[in-house]
């Protein structure tokens, strides 16, 4: 009889420290996003929603009475010219702030959401961990602005770049200026949210957000 391979634990591996990264991201407070206030650094982040739009009902539930356990978007905000090799020594400025306050616009701008009902959690963290920890929380938490409606964190494309398809996202939440000058879509608003529900049914938010495994 052969003995099972035991593989050693190595603090080191790339999955453990993306672990790290996203278990220290969960352990920060959650703050409506109405609130927040300015701030230097880089680095990851969740939003939280808990209104009553029809096709959010799983996640709204999750998240009532403090228990914000089911984000509805995971993203990360790094430096300038971080993707270049440029000076890793020098200040990150307000990026994280800015990608925030960037879907605070865009939450305020939707004809059918309250920026009320939003909340966040966020990470300020070295630039070389910030895409691992990303990675780790939206495979935990498959978060449904991520995987299936896309488009949230899409900036406008620019004057005369308007010619592809309007997000989805913004099929289902029309009202910022730039989505309604691209292309419009096959998709209805009616098919989103049942695809929405769908995807909740068989990707149900987890009930508890305070580990991350692999």
């Amino acid at each position: 009889m052969t003995s099972a391979k035991i593989i050693p634990f190595n603090p080191l591996d790339k999955r453990h420290l993306g672990e790290s990264v996203g278990q220290a991201m969960l352990r920060q407070p959650v703050i409506p996003i109405a609130t927040l206030e300015n701030f230097e650094g880089a680095g990851v982040y969740a939003i939280y929603y808990r209104g009553d739009f029809p096709a959010y009902e799983a996640i709204a539930r999750k998240n009532q009475d403090q228990n914000f356990v089911a984000p509805i978007y995971v993203g990360k905000a790094v430096p300038k010219g971080a993707r270049k090799g440029v000076d890793l020594e020098a200040s990150p400025g307000k990026v994280l702030f800015n990608r925030l306050t960037q879907h605070k616009r865009s939450i305020e701008e939707a004809s059918n959401l309250e920026i009320a009902d939003f909340h966040c959690r966020y990470l300020i963290v070295d630039d070389i961990w910030i895409p691992l920890g990303e990675s780790l929380l939206i495979a935990k938490f498959d978060p449904l602005w991520n995987k299936l409606i896309d488009g949230f964190g899409n900036h406008d494309p620019g004057k005369g770049r308007h010619a592809g398809l309007r997000p989805r996202w913004d099929v289902l939440h029309p009202g910022r200026p730039w989505a309604d000058r691209c292309q419009p879509r096959g998709e209805t608003a009616e098919q989103i949210i049942g695809e929405a529900r769908d995807y909740l049914r068989n990707n149900p938010p987890p009930d508890d957000s305070t580990m991350i495994t692999t």
